[in-house]
């Protein structure tokens, strides 16, 4: 089926998105969000049968959408929504540890996890949501975003290089936390958590929750995921309908994947090095695709050889990291083994 494209937005900026396709994007991610509030109403642990079937369940459904975009728009969008999406998935992985240490930092109880991710998921939604929008809007004044986008992408991928090879942190100070420190000095904090609930009532007056605290610390993090996600994914597709597909679908199904990987996250030892690659990679994307509007000579690369890629650079660090685990006699099981 020939691939059917909406006018330009502006030159180099399509987007496949009419106004009902956005709207019932926007309500099937409500119903989704609305779902899991109800299902974490009442705490309780998490199986890793139930993390197992959600996980599937949020990784079939970009699998579902990847198809209908093939045959309602064509392969292309198709195949830059998949490639924007194991992106976004890799990246999110990578966040999943950072929020394996919040919550440990802060001590909440297995039953109440769910809960705190779920906050931390929404926050990332409207965050993204709001960076992707600056991003459509940065991409309307001139193809120099590009250039931008792909030297943030180099600067964070040397960052996180660095930090793979200096080792990761296996404890969080979440008293040394600005975002902590500024809600403590404005607002009471219990010390006790109090079921799934966010304020209490303490002689009269309003108190926060440790688990609103950890809510927050959470959503401090997302800040800095934003900033790194929206402008990878805008190096594999130009459409902010597909970026913010890619970031809600990869961002859906973290909190299941949270509990499947839980034991998993520390023993893949060689995923930042797998992710500075692949940041750096589709930095270089960026910059050739800004100097081939400039010098039409200037190579660039096509997408599906980007998901080759990546796809690539994900498979080799997860062999490395798993035969580094065996070398030093840790087994490296799977998930509820």
């Amino acid at each position: 089926m020939p691939s059917i494209t909406a006018p330009p937005l502006t030159a180099g900026l399509t987007t496949i998105a009419t106004p009902a396709l956005w709207a019932i994007a926007i309500g099937i991610l409500a119903l989704l969000l609305a779902l899991d509030f109800v299902l974490t109403r009442r705490p309780h642990d998490v199986a890793m049968r139930e993390a197992v079937g959600w996980s599937v369940f949020y990784l079939v459904l970009p699998l579902v959408f990847g198809f209908y975009l093939w045959a309602a728009f064509g392969a292309t969008p198709a195949v830059e929504f998949f490639t924007g999406y194991v992106v976004e998935k890799s990246l999110s992985v990578d966040n999943l540890f950072v929020f394996m240490l919040l919550l440990s930092a802060f001590a909440v109880p297995e039953a109440l996890a769910r809960r705190v991710l779920l906050y931390g998921i929404i926050g990332a939604l409207v965050l993204r949501a709001i960076f992707i929008a600056l991003g459509a809007t940065a991409l309307r004044s001139g193809t120099w975003v590009f250039l931008l986008f792909g030297a943030i992408l180099l600067v964070t991928a040397a960052k996180v290089l660095k930090g793979a090879i200096g080792g990761r942190e296996k404890e969080l100070d979440v008293s040394s936390m600005r975002s902590v420190r500024l809600i403590k000095r404005l607002v009471p904090v219990t010390e006790d958590y109090h079921g799934s609930r966010l304020f209490v009532r303490r002689d009269g007056a309003l108190a926060l929750t440790p688990l609103a605290l950890a809510a927050a610390a959470v959503f401090a993090t997302d800040i800095v995921f934003a900033v790194d996600s929206v402008p990878a994914v805008y190096g594999v597709t130009e459409d902010p309908f597909l970026v913010f597909a890619t970031n809600a679908f990869a961002l859906l199904g973290l909190r299941a994947l949270y509990f499947v990987l839980q034991g998993v996250l520390t023993r893949l030892r060689h995923l930042d090095h797998g992710l500075s690659v692949i940041l750096g990679f589709i930095g270089v994307k960026l910059i050739l695709h800004w100097a081939h509007g400039i010098w039409p000579g200037v190579p660039e690369i096509p997408t599906l050889a980007s998901l080759g890629v990546i796809i690539a650079v994900l498979v080799t660090v997860t062999i490395t990291s798993l035969r580094a685990e065996r070398r030093d006699g840790r087994p490296a099981d799977l998930p509820g083994r």
